[in-house]
């Protein structure tokens, strides 16, 4: 798996080292940094401008490049004995699924699960969310209502987000409890929100129609914690 960016390049440098298998530079560094990738002991490659672009396709890359290890997802076996799960239906837009793995981890979430969608894009989720991904358990969950029903069984209080729902300021909320959020432009379809326990939703001090749909999950993951 190629990565590229000066911040996730970095991140993974300082934070998870066994994870690099080759590094790959289209630019001078410092000696420094050079003198910190060498410690790794791990292929140094320097690349052309044509290269880079053409391994970055397109993107910023901004001269760092690394082949990792695949990241490997997590078993729902294993987060459903967590406490504080989030559910993200059919969210697509890797960069709101990025910005939402860093709001959960900073805001004490303890497994992401994306369901109703076939695939994730693992690289891209990765720069989008800045490395949180690597400390996030992320599970890929195909089918919503059967997630639901796990969940369920396994002792969760199931809150759906939906503008119809009971303020968040005055949930109280079970120990053990995982938040649906819906998808950028359509929400969550009634099937889900009707097999819900409770429906929530964040008033406004003003009016409008809805906040993004990281921006609100990040204030839910707050108020629940």
């Amino acid at each position: 798996m190629i990565i590229y960016g000066k911040q996730i390049f970095l991140y993974i440098l300082d934070k998870h080292p066994s994870l690099i298998e080759e590094v790959f530079l289209a630019k001078e560094i410092d000696k420094k940094l050079f003198s910190k990738i060498k410690t790794q002991k791990k292929p140094i490659i320097k690349l052309d401008a044509k290269k880079a672009q053409a391994m970055a396709k397109g993107g910023n890359h901004q001269g760092f490049f690394m082949r990792i290890k695949d990241l490997d997802l997590a078993e729902f076996q294993n987060v459903k004995k967590s406490a504080f799960l989030l559910v993200l239906h059919s969210v697509t837009d890797v960069g709101n699924i990025g910005a939402i793995i860093r709001s959960a981890y900073a805001l004490g979430v303890e497994g992401v699960i994306i369901s109703g969608v076939n695939s994730l894009a693992i690289e891209a989720l990765i720069r989008s969310s800045s490395g949180a991904i690597f400390e996030m358990p992320i599970v890929h969950f195909q089918d919503t209502m059967s997630l639901i029903n796990e969940l369920k069984q396994s002792g969760f209080a199931i809150y759906a987000a939906t503008i119809e729902g009971e303020d968040v300021r005055g949930v109280k909320f079970s120990q053990k409890k995982a938040l649906v959020m819906g998808s950028e432009g359509k929400g969550l379809p009634e099937r889900i929100v009707n097999r819900c326990d409770k429906k929530i939703t964040i008033k406004m001090q003003r009016e409008f129609d809805s906040l993004n749909v990281s921006a609100a999950t990040a204030i839910l993951c707050d108020r629940m914690r």
